[in-house]
């Protein structure tokens, strides 16, 4: 039942990615493919984070980053 739900998990994500940007990638070669998938990965992850910033009231504070 644990790997169940792992897998559970990753199913759910990349239905939310393929409702959310499609289920095909438009690149014909092979690097540009992984790339926009990527890309999409991406782009999920910010729409989840920003997501969450309203539904639990998360104020970021980006002013003490250290993007070294």
């Amino acid at each position: 039942m644990e790997h169940y739900h792992k897998r559970s998990n990753v199913e759910t994500t990349f239905m939310m990615i393929k409702q959310k940007f499609g289920d095909g990638l438009k690149s014909k070669k092979f690097v540009s493919q992984k790339n926009e998938l990527l890309a999409k990965l991406i782009c999920h992850n910010i729409v989840v984070l920003i997501h969450e910033m309203f539904e639990l009231g998360i104020n970021p504070d980006f002013k003490n980053v250290n993007c070294s």
